[in-house]
């Protein structure tokens, strides 16, 4: 889940951004991917800390709960079933659609009228295939997380080499270090495309009831995952940059990575590798739709959120919650038809709901840290308070880059009202 949720869509989708942020300074994009990955990491290594200690129905809003209190826990799991995971569901649905249609040459395939109507069956079936067969999906996770591996360490170990070869990624840190006094402004921005790369990581924790000896495993996965995603994109980073000049890399945009293939190992393995990277970004739009499932059926066995009773109801076929699929799928299609609106220009200007919705939540998630180290008192001074610090940090940056966003401001009105709306939906039980 944590590797496989993170690696396979972000990286590809967002290296080109990264760079056009820092204005195609390498060095500033590089040190982007590294605080985005401060934010990721030690965020991972604070939330494993309370894996190890809580193990209940739903890793985040347990969480919460017990910190904050019921109410607190309750908007937060509310949070994260509306405005979190279903809009990078559909956001990843429609990049899955865009890398398969790169691979058969598609004109400007990102707004294209076969992208959204591809984006649409391939919601249709990642919720078919999580609904009856959870088995098979799992097992998917576990293929696709090996695939996508493998493009992502050819053109890491193969770019890099090649770029060091043929001069172009010596060329490309020249360049940087003769301005990268003149992006560190914009830095804060390139940080929050990062973290849309990163992200995915707290998903693990939505199926800890599920997972054999949560209390071991969990935390091991949180930190081992983590760490393996950054390594695996800066070095990635390193290898496309050493493929193709950054100038290119922006110039291309999504397509970079196709480009790039098939300048390194020719046309038959350029178009097998974006196959690849298309199946990758499928395994991540699997995990997000395990995650966007289980939150408001999280929710619901607590007898919270809209119709608990019912959605709370599992198939004792599938073993599954059918109406919080159903919920969640239409939520997921909600967001797809605001991404087509977003990216058509329908509300008179662009409204990253890509982005935003991860500003949003490491902002949350920074209440938590502090929690745990005021309570944690158990723990060595390096746990208690340097990890967590670090992940303050990190998160902080998000949030600063996140407020310089131009529609920030709408979005978050929206967001906040949203928020509050799950409280008509909330019981008071005390």
């Amino acid at each position: 889940m944590v590797v496989g949720v993170v690696i396979g869509s972000g990286v590809f989708f967002k290296a080109d951004d990264v760079l056009t942020l820092t204005d195609g300074n390498l060095i500033l994009a590089l040190l982007a991917w590294v605080i985005g990955a401060i934010a990721m990491v030690f965020g991972a290594l604070v939330i494993a800390e309370f894996a190890q200690r809580i193990e209940k129905a739903n890793g985040l809003v347990d969480y919460y709960e017990t910190a904050y209190g019921k109410r607190f826990g309750y908007l937060m799991g509310w949070f994260n079933g509306t405005i979190y995971y279903s809009p990078l569901s559909a956001i990843l649905a429609w990049i899955s659609s865009l890398y398969t249609l790169v691979i058969f040459g598609v004109a400007q395939p990102d707004n294209s009228p076969v992208t959204w109507i591809l984006a649409f069956i391939y919601l249709v079936m990642a919720y078919i295939l999580n609904y009856y067969t959870p088995i098979l999906a799992g097992k998917f996770q576990v293929a696709t997380t090996i695939v996508k591996l493998i493009p992502l360490g050819l053109i890491a170990i193969v770019g890099s080499v090649f770029g060091i070869r043929n001069g172009i990624l010596i060329e490309n840190f020249t360049t940087a270090s003769q301005t990268v006094g003149s992006g560190v402004g914009s830095l804060a921005s390139a940080v929050v495309a990062t973290a849309f790369a990163y992200d995915g990581w707290i998903s693990a924790v939505t199926i800890n009831n599920e997972i054999k000896d949560a209390r071991k495993n969990l935390p091991k996965a949180l930190a081992i995952g983590a760490i393996i995603v950054f390594v695996v994109y800066v070095t990635y980073f390193l290898g496309i940059a050493g493929a193709l000049s950054t100038t290119t890399i922006i110039e291309q945009g999504d397509n970079a990575v196709n480009i790039a293939a098939n300048n390194l190992f020719g046309g038959v393995a350029g178009v097998v590798l974006s196959v690849f990277v298309a199946i990758s970004c499928l395994g991540t739009l699997n995990g997000l739709t395990i995650a966007c499932i289980r939150m408001p059926f999280s929710l619901a066995i607590r007898g919270q959120g809209p119709m608990p009773k019912l959605l709370a109801k599992v198939n004792k076929k599938t073993e599954m919650p059918t109406y919080s699929v159903i919920y969640a799928f239409i939520l997921s299609i909600i967001y797809l038809t605001l991404w087509y609106g977003s990216i058509n220009n329908w509300f008179g200007r662009y409204v990253g709901i890509d982005e935003i919705p991860i500003v949003l939540i490491y902002g949350l998630y920074i209440f938590l840290y502090i929690w745990y180290m005021r309570n944690f008192k158990d723990l060595n001074i390096w746990k208690r308070f340097f990890i967590p610090s670090l992940a303050i940090i990190g998160s902080l940056i998000i949030v600063y880059g996140g407020i310089t966003n131009p529609s920030i401001g709408i979005y978050l009105v929206i967001s906040i009202l949203v928020i509050l709306s799950g409280l008509i939906f909330y019981k008071d039980s005390n």
